[in-house]
């Protein structure tokens, strides 16, 4: 006998996390299955799109939501604050578990990532699920696998980011459309091993790669780069890691012609975006256009106490390398006397996180990036035994900072410099922890760390702490949803 169940969207895909994001007001909107099922007409029942109008909608929605408040705000907390980069900063609770390794399955930024990530995977679904089925003849063949691999792309990314932070996660490759439904496995999901997620990943990836266009006129679109750039990162982060694979697509991103700007503050200064470093780039057009990016004050500005507050330790590390101009173009130093308390740093002489400068609303944020996939490559050569090689693509990085170049004589000499470089190169762009994690650095790392007197901070760093807890919410909704470990 069918069952007398009502299931809107919403009470759906939360149980897997994929809608709501977030309980604050300002951000509440309407469901999925609005945007994408009720505006046209289905009556809360999907039977996809018609239209190529329709599909380049709902795949501008994917897009959007590299605007929303994991890409502005959390994507670099998750990356810095969790590692040795910065500390939580500002005065948020739910920062403070993150920095210290005292999170709860009840932290709201743990939950709120979670649906932000799996909402737009539920956006990429509804494309690919329906953009076959499209008889528009607006619709071109060529547009159509454009869309697949853009699609793809997406929500292979979004899953990159679910598995690293949560590990075994629920997979959902498909829309669901039915609210009043026998099987409950549909809506109910139990978590799925992280080596099947890595695969639909690389699967997505590759799909990607044979689909969209191999450049766009600007960089917030994605493109046959961007697919291997991202596909040399899942290489080097899977277990175990297959740096011939990373080799492979690193020397296809750096066969695309991208080149490194003359001067890496002009990465950050708002006057070169789009630039010929940039590989992925999220694009601001200010307050006016509706499309303003917020986040960069969150991390910048005297008004209030910024997150990220950058590290004792890191300002040592670029001190001791001589690195003025990436530490200049990444860290800025104000009087902040009166204004609030620091148990890190004197408030006479107080560090902002400063690439993120702009706080009118136009910053654009840089994902993707060639030194980024430089020193990548220069990590896959390292376990090939080419050290010359490796060196060579380290030391063109250097020379733009105007840093000596290194003659790393052993790959653990080679493997230390690479990761410091990419420490001062990339920092604050939501890099080093996953960099610490993927090396197997992480704990040694972390619990090591000192403060400006050299007092250790006191993190105790586990195995289990490595990975954030399912939240609480979800599995009180879906009893399958198993916990991690040391939760």
């Amino acid at each position: 006998m069918r069952k007398a169940k009502t299931y809107n969207y919403i009470g759906a895909l939360l149980l897997v996390g994929a809608l709501l994001l977030g309980c604050d007001d300002f951000l509440d909107r309407d469901p999925l299955s609005k945007l994408t099922n009720e505006d046209l007409g289905n009556d809360g029942k999907s039977t996809g799109f018609t239209t190529a109008s329709q599909a380049e909608a709902i795949l501008a929605g994917c897009y959007g939501d590299f605007r929303n408040e994991y890409f502005q705000l959390d994507y670099y907390v998750n990356g810095d604050a969790q590692a040795d980069n910065a500390y939580a900063g500002a005065d948020n609770p739910n920062n403070f578990q993150i920095d210290e390794y005292a999170i709860e399955s009840v932290n709201n930024n743990v939950l709120r990532d979670w649906r932000y990530l799996y909402s737009t995977i539920a956006k990429a679904n509804t494309v690919l699920d329906h953009i076959d089925s499209v008889t528009d003849a607006a619709l071109t063949e060529t547009r159509r696998a454009e869309i697949k691999g853009e699609a793809a792309f997406v929500r292979a990314y979004m899953y990159f980011e679910l598995v690293r932070q949560y590990g075994d996660i629920p997979l959902l490759v498909h829309e669901i459309t039915e609210w009043d439904v026998d099987d409950e496995s549909k809506i109910y999901l139990s978590r799925t091993p992280q080596a099947e997620i890595y695969q639909q990943i690389i699967k997505d990836l590759e799909l990607a790669v044979a689909n969209t266009r191999a450049t766009t006129a600007n960089k917030n679109v994605a493109t046959k780069s961007t697919a291997h750039f991202l596909l040399a990162k899942v290489y080097a982060t899977v277990e175990p890691h297959d740096w011939a694979k990373v080799n492979e697509h690193a020397d296809a991103v750096l066969a695309a012609g991208y080149e490194l700007l003359p001067e890496f503050d002009q990465l950050w200064d708002g006057t070169h975006e789009n630039s010929s470093e940039a590989i992925f780039e999220i694009t601001y057009d200010g307050w006016d256009a509706g499309t303003g990016n917020w986040g960069a004050g969150m991390f910048y500005g005297i008004d209030w106490k910024k997150f990220n507050t950058p590290t004792n330790d890191l300002v040592a590390a670029f001190d001791a390398e001589g690195d003025e101009i990436r530490k200049n173009a990444s860290i800025r130093f104000a009087d902040v006397t009166g204004k609030w308390s620091d148990r890190y740093w004197p408030l006479t002489n107080f560090p902002y996180s400063y690439k993120y400068r702009n706080t009118n609303g136009t910053q654009n944020y840089i994902l993707f990036r060639l030194a980024d996939i430089m020193l990548l490559k220069a990590e896959a050569l390292t376990d090939a035994g080419d050290l010359e090689g490796a060196a060579d693509l380290v030391n063109e990085i250097r020379a733009r900072v105007h840093l000596d170049a290194i003659t790393p004589t052993t790959d653990a000499n080679m493997v230390q410099a690479i990761a410091k470089e990419r420490r001062l190169e990339l920092v604050f762009e939501g890099q080093r922890w996953y960099d610490l994690k993927r090396t197997g650095k992480a704990i040694e790392v972390m619990n090591a760390l000192r403060d400006g007197n050299g007092n250790s901070l006191g993190y105790q760093l586990t195995e289990d702490r490595l990975l954030w807890p399912i939240p609480q919410n979800e599995r009180d909704k879906n009893e399958k949803l198993t916990q991690n470990d040391g939760y």
